[in-house]
């Protein structure tokens, strides 16, 4: 059993006032999340990351299409006592404090006494909230909003989590905090999935990714598959290349690119039709010394920006999605 399945999940709106015209948010979604994974779920603003998650929580209905969590459908109520959701933008009244905010919470799913407060103090404690968990909530900044809106989400110890940006407005510090925070999640069976169009985090946390772009899914599977599409060339260190020998390599077409890094030391890039290897033995045999050779791959950027440049851009006329 899948933890998140979607099939053909689709969401327009109507836009404009005097003559209003459809608006297609998203379009035909169909994925599916392991359980116990972490799931990144990628594109760029507006590429319709939160009207799925919106769609998921419920908190707006499909134009058709269906989805389900731990294979119930997405309304089951018993589901909602198992899943955690952190919005893009988390909003609280104010007033409270961080730790009467979590106690709220934690009375809604029945926390009471000593396990009420053990779990508060855990969680404000994981999240890098310390004596100022005693604060009104007015006071904080936008990365400590965004820390106790992670607190609220994992409250119920849920095995499946939705977060929407959850780096919004960290710093580099509290970016680390939570990518441990998530990757304990993943050791303990939870479900993480994730939107973000911060690559980085998704490079690091995620086994499986899916790239949203103008509305449609354009790739989606295991990010050691997606990332291993092609070698698009070596990358080999030297030290002891002489300029005339560099400039030889680079006439006869071995060498496309070269990078000083110090007297007689060159980091050299070369084309796929090159052998590296054979390359390396030529090089021994003239008292050049071999420090590395790489193969240069694409990074989940590259992909990223090469599968938003080729995706459809009529969506439909009015505001763009969120």
């Amino acid at each position: 059993m899948d933890a998140i399945s979607t099939e053909s999940l689709t969401k327009h709106y109507h836009v404009g006032f005097w003559r209003p015209r459809p608006y297609l948010a998203l379009d035909g979604l169909s994925l599916s999340v392991r359980q116990g994974e972490v799931f990144g779920f990628l594109g760029p603003n507006g590429a319709g990351k939160t009207t799925t998650l919106k769609l998921l929580m419920q908190l707006i209905y499909p134009t058709s299409g269906r989805a389900e969590i731990l294979g119930k459908p997405v309304g089951d109520v018993g589901v909602k006592r198992r899943i955690g959701y952190l919005p893009e933008n988390p909003y609280f009244y104010d007033h409270l404090t961080a730790e009467e905010l979590l106690e709220y919470f934690a009375g809604l799913f029945g926390y009471s006494g000593q396990d009420r407060r053990r779990r508060i103090e855990m969680l404000l404690d994981e999240v890098g909230i310390g004596p100022e968990r005693r604060l009104q909530l007015r006071k904080f900044s936008k990365g400590m909003l965004q820390r106790v809106g992670i607190a609220q989400s994992l409250i119920n110890d849920p095995e499946v989590v939705f977060f929407d940006e959850p780096m919004s407005g960290l710093d580099p510090l509290g970016r680390r905090e939570i990518r441990h925070l998530i990757l304990k999640l993943r050791d303990r069976g939870c479900t993480v999935f994730f939107s973000s169009h911060v690559l980085s985090d998704a490079e690091t946390l995620c086994s499986r990714v899916a790239v949203l772009a103008g509305g449609r899914l354009v790739a989606a599977g295991d990010l050691s598959e997606l990332l291993a599409f092609q070698v698009r060339g070596w990358e080999i260190v030297v030290v002891g290349l002489t300029d005339s020998d560099l400039e030889k390599l680079k006439t006869d077409g071995v060498v496309t690119h070269a990078i000083p890094l110090g007297p007689q030391r060159f980091a050299l890039d070369l084309p796929l039709t090159v052998e590296p290897a054979r390359l390396a033995t030529s090089l021994t045999a003239q008292g050049v010394q071999l420090v590395s050779i790489n193969p240069v791959r694409e990074t989940l950027e590259d992909f990223f920006v090469r599968q938003i440049g080729t995706a459809p851009k009529d969506r439909g006329l009015g505001t763009v999605a969120r």
